[in-house]
């Protein structure tokens, strides 16, 4: 079976999700291309393609990428001829479907068993591309592209839930939302979870301070808005106004950094917040293992693996309820979830955790740890991947 992944650039080294799918699906015997915008010299995992260059204000460059585009779908003109047809009653504009086509020139040359898009919005454009090369065609719901994108852009996937074969899912709640934005329940769908390797973030019995003794924060993210790092600066604030004692350290990079560095200083929080910056994952796990409480007030997740990591080394975490993140912990057992954007029912959460008694710290420590072993193992996602492809009728 052969397998063709679209991404908008290689996976990185951090990416488990895509690294660990494509070696568990070679594990399997079958044959994986990556479809992408970028080629990365760093990634060796299977063959890339990278997508031919839109050139703008180069004449002369335009003409000669037109000229290699025709040149080599002419060995393909039954395919090209099926794209724009399907295009056509698609309804869709002449410089759209040359458009279209163009863009998806690296993939219609390639014969393939599934086509999936790791994200719907990597489908936008190339919805007929798997029809027109005899494809069964898959795609992945992860946070921005159905929590976020389809409010900027009412109706962006009329077309795609009308050719998708079957649809992967991350969490119960992106499914449902996909449901919303016009996704037929007659599709076909299977959930399958970020995970981790669970021998890779293994620790000991986790330490943990005297109840009300400072605590230490934690949050591993993106600086991006729906991260919700504001809304946990003001949380923190109200901590700070009882006179509980904590650091909190953000470790990551982004575009909100600025706004954060001033609203840290705008609370007076200089001596208590650090923004740690990129970390490497060693780096990180040593972090999780010196911290005691880990936090993700997302305002939009779909996931998250950063917050099964520190289940797994057992922190105690304290998460928002956005999307898929009541999946990823599960309340009172392993963790506590909040109401997003309510900063007040934040800060009175944590201050229940840095109460707790010593054994309580400890027994939910313990259950986070084996929830995640048990239901989050990456060894599990590998095989419910291959299950995925092989469990749908030919």
């Amino acid at each position: 079976m052969k397998i063709g992944l679209v991404l908008a650039a290689p996976p990185g080294y951090s990416e488990t999700f895509f690294m660990s799918k494509i070696k568990g699906l070679q594990a399997q015997g079958m044959e994986v291309v990556l479809f992408s915008q970028t080629k990365s010299s760093t990634f060796t995992l299977c063959a890339t393609k990278v997508a031919y260059p839109f050139v703008k204000s180069n004449l002369l460059k335009q003409l000669f990428w037109g000229g290699v585009v025709c040149f080599r779908l002419l060995w393909h003109f039954k395919r090209v001829v099926k794209f724009i047809s399907l295009e056509q009653r698609a309804k869709r504009s002449l410089p759209a479907i040359i458009k279209n086509l163009y863009a998806s020139a690296h993939i219609l040359t390639v014969t393939l068993d599934w086509l999936h898009f790791g994200f719907a919005t990597m489908a936008l454009g190339k919805e007929h591309v798997a029809k027109s090369i005899g494809a069964k065609m898959a795609v992945s719901l992860r946070g921005f592209d159905i929590a976020i994108y389809p409010i900027k852009h009412e109706g962006c996937y009329k077309h795609l839930w009308l050719q998708v074969d079957k649809l992967h899912t991350i969490s119960n709640d992106l499914y449902d939302l996909a449901v919303r934005n016009g996704l037929s329940k007659t599709i076909p769908y299977q959930k399958i979870t970020p995970a981790i390797d669970v021998r890779l973030f293994k620790a000991g019995e986790k330490y943990f301070s005297e109840s009300g003794t400072d605590l230490t924060l934690l949050t591993v993210a993106r600086l991006h808005w729906k991260k919700g790092l504001l809304e946990t600066l003001k949380a923190l604030t109200l901590l700070k106004a009882q006179g509980v004692a904590f650091t909190y350290t953000i470790v990551g990079a982004g575009p909100l950094k600025e706004e954060l560095v001033y609203t840290i200083h705008l609370l007076g929080l200089n001596d208590h917040v650090v923004l740690a910056g990129v970390k490497s994952p060693e780096s990180v796990k040593d972090m999780l293992e010196k911290h005691e409480v880990y936090i993700q007030y997302s305002i939009s997740e779909g996931f998250c693996n950063a917050l099964l990591e520190a289940q797994a080394m057992g922190l105690l975490c304290v998460a928002s309820d956005a999307e898929g993140l009541p999946e990823n912990v599960k309340h009172e057992t392993s963790g506590w979830i909040v109401p997003k954007s309510a900063p007040e029912a934040l800060a009175t959460q944590l201050l229940k955790v840095s109460t707790l008694p010593l054994e309580e710290k400890q027994r939910i420590s313990r259950q986070a740890v084996n929830r995640v072993r048990k239901l989050f193992d990456i060894e599990q996602q590998k095989q419910a991947f291959e299950e995925f492809y092989l469990n749908y009728p030919n």
